[in-house]
């Protein structure tokens, strides 16, 4: 039992914790007796009343302050009741003071939309209206007209206030959002002016994020260093202007990357790199001095109206094997010429800030090395875990998608059907909608890529795909277009190919040498992973069915019985069990053969599967005996499906080499738990049924009831 200090406290916590919500009931009902009609009404309750709400404001205020504090979160009733003692409070006021002062209460709900949550601030809008009501219909010169308006002033000042809030939330959040863009473009151009990604491409692999993070990281590096380079050249030449202008992507043009310099007329836009003293440098990939008492020409680094350059030093900024990424250019206006160690000096920090670029260039490939790899090591685990055909399937597209970022991927299935190759598509990603829709379809073997690949076992297309749009790669009812780059491997397992996994691309550049050796080792792993899949699900089959019949055998009968009785005798639910046998079968086998009587087993199984429901569990119990299980089956029901299976052996004739021949089919039927509830008892009670049929002249299904009762069945001729 709790202890009684234990109570009291509860109690006085209940107590506290009400004092807001008691505090604005007693204005509400205040106001509603006539209180607060002017000054001259004012009394100890009054005071009483008012001291009560500003202990009720004291409670929230703690409250607030001690749930922030420990990080607890704010409830709607926290933010509802702060609100309503501050509305109070304003009514109060207004009762008071009269209509002169309502404005105050359309301030007071202005701020309590903007700082409250929206379903606090439409309740207050409610306890608003109420208050208003008491003090509008209490007056005789007031009426509902009064209440409406102020009511749709209120209504107003909060809708209002709420949508400019939503507004500039909104305008603030797509301006971050295109400030970052922004960044992001611009730390990707700078990228591709590295070349620490591949120029003129918008490549990404699958995890973006984590690649704007890398091109980030290495941008600021290089910037970090190309801005001390400039920062040691002006110091150390005594420069007007010190800039490094890089080529842009498409080696065409010369941008400003940065520089230093007392003018701010320093060229920010692209321009031409063939034109110019920078042109000069770029064509003849040496450093150029020039001075000139009378001002130099061919001074394209400044927009129009900067003063004239007296002289320039520009250094070539080149890679190993000759290629030219940019100059880096010094100037004075002053004839003042530069040295011959000036040119040494400006050589050497242009072959730091090269050095700088190609030192990110390797950590780049690195980094990226390394996430292929582990990419990579990872689709092969999925792969290795993969136990049935369509995780495999799953596994090797995720995989795929994984590794090359692909817009488009499908795995086939290759089978013999009555001789003739067949294919299907097995799993498929990356197309929307119409990927479902073609996921499961068959198609023959034709002369489209995926056929080819299966036929050749060799990957295809083997040439540019621009010279083969109109190729197909399925059939001719299944096109694919759009597709920059594509490749079908074959599912290759030892001498056999399983299937072909297709792999597309809308990028030109997406399936480059690493990519695609990647994609054939995951193939060849693919294979593999579908021929141990196929193989274990061929043992279970093996293991659970009959080899003859293809239906369930004996002992997973056992096993099904077991868990269909379990389940009867828990939850008090009926179950029937048939148990079955061709009559005069010895004698089909004694004249026919046993080639004949097997064709004739098949035969009886294919139309106990065809009639049997799908819940039913269908099994050869032994020779030509069979067993069905029908859960949720009472005698009556497993009376209506036995007769229908009756029916439709008596109705089939089997074609054999001595002539047509037509058998016929006994069956007993017992029931759970009405006949048993034990495995054996069951199948004992279905036997003797099974037993009374054949003695009363076969061709006829007996329940229990009619074995026990001793009636005379009329017996069908076969």
């Amino acid at each position: 039992m709790p202890s009684p200090l234990s109570a009291v406290s509860k109690l006085t916590r209940f107590l506290v914790r009400a004092v807001p919500a008691a505090s604005v009931l007693c204005a509400f009902v205040h106001l509603a007796r006539g209180g607060f009609r002017g000054l001259h009404s004012l009394g100890w309750t009054e005071a009483a009343l008012v001291l009560f709400l500003l202990a009720g404001l004291g409670v929230m205020g703690w409250r607030r302050f001690t749930r922030e504090a420990v990080g607890a979160p704010l409830y709607l009733r926290d933010d509802v009741e702060l609100g309503a003692v501050f509305l109070a409070s304003a009514f109060l006021v207004v009762a008071l003071a009269g209509g002169a002062a309502f404005p105050l209460v359309y301030l007071l709900m202005a701020c309590l939309v903007a700082f409250l949550p929206r379903v606090a601030s439409g309740v207050l809008l409610g306890v608003a209206l109420a208050f208003d009501a008491l003090i509008v219909f209490r007056s005789p010169e007031s009426g509902l007209a009064t209440f409406l308006i102020h009511a749709s002033f209120l209504s107003l000042f909060a809708g209002l206030n709420h949508l400019v809030l939503a507004a500039r939330i909104a305008a603030a959040r797509r301006a971050e959002s295109a400030a970052v863009d922004k960044r992001i473009k611009e730390v990707e151009e700078r990228a591709r002016t590295f070349r620490l990604v591949n120029a003129g491409t918008h490549d990404n692999p699958p995890d973006e994020k984590e690649q704007e993070k890398w091109l980030l990281a290495s941008v600021k590096e290089i910037e970090g260093a190309v801005g001390a380079a400039l920062e040691i050249a002006e110091t150390a030449l005594k420069t007007h202007t010190c800039a490094a202008f890089l080529l842009t992507s498409d080696d065409k043009g010369l941008k400003l990357y940065d520089c230093r310099s007392a003018s701010e007329r320093v060229q920010r836009e692209r321009f031409n790199a063939g034109e110019g003293v920078l042109g000069g440098v770029l064509k003849r990939r040496a450093p150029v001095r020039m001075h000139s008492a009378h001002g130099l020409k061919g001074i394209t680094w400044y927009e129009s109206g900067a003063p004239s350059v007296g002289a320039v030093l520009a250094v070539p900024i080149i890679e190993g094997g000759g290629l030219v990424r940019g100059v880096l250019i010094a100037d004075r206006h002053t004839h003042n010429p530069f040295s011959d160690d000036d040119e040494k000096l400006l050589t050497t920090i242009a072959a730091e800030v090269l050095r700088s670029i190609e030192v990110e260039r390797v950590m780049t490939y690195i980094r990226k090395t390394r996430d292929e790899k582990d990419r990579f090591f990872r689709a092969i685990e999925e792969l290795n875990r993969a136990g049935s055909p369509e995780q495999v399937f799953l596994a090797v597209l995720e995989s795929a998608r994984q590794l090359a970022g692909l817009d488009f991927s499908a795995v086939t299935i290759v089978s013999e059907v009555e001789g003739k190759r067949v294919h299907k598509v097995a799993r498929m990603l990356g197309v929307g909608s119409a990927g479902k829709a073609i996921e499961g379809t068959t198609f023959p073997d034709n002369n489209g890529l995926v056929a080819n690949v299966v036929r050749y076992g060799a990957p295809l297309p083997g040439r540019d795909l621009k010279a083969m749009d109109r190729q197909v790669i399925f059939d001719e009812e299944t096109q694919v277009r759009g597709l920059a780059a594509l490749k079908i491997f074959p599912l290759t397992a030892g001498d056999r190919i399983l299937g072909t996994l297709v792999a597309g691309s809308r990028r030109k550049t997406a399936l480059d040498h690493d990519v695609l050796r990647m994609l054939e080792v995951i193939a060849m792993q693919a294979a593999q992973a579908v021929l141990r899949a196929q193989l274990y699900e061929q043992m279970e089959r093996m293991a659970t069915t009959d080899g003859m019949t293809g239906l369930y055998n004996n002992r997973t009968f056992q096993a099904k019985a077991d868990e269909m009785l379990a389940h009867s005798r828990r939850y008090g639910r009926k179950c029937s069990l048939v148990l079955t046998d061709v009559d005069h079968f010895k004698s089909v086998n004694d004249t026919y053969g046993h080639l004949t009587g097997d064709q004739v087993l098949k035969g009886v199984a294919r139309i106990l599967k065809q009639q049997a429901r799908d819940t039913d569990i269908v099994a050869r119990y032994g020779g030509e005996e069979f067993a069905i299980l029908m859960p949720e089956t009472d005698p009556k029901g497993a009376k209506v499906i036995a007769e229908r299976i009756r029916e439709a052996i008596k109705a089939e004739v089997f074609q054999t080499e001595m002539g047509p021949l037509k058998v016929t089919l006994s069956l007993g039927i017992a029931t759970a738990p009405d006949h048993g509830v034990d495995k054996l008892v069951l199948v004992e009670q279905a036997d003797q049924c099974l037993y009374y049929a054949k003695r009363h002249g076969r061709n006829q299904s007996v329940t229990v009831a009619e074995a026990q009762g001793g009636r005379k069945l009329q017996a069908v001729e076969g």
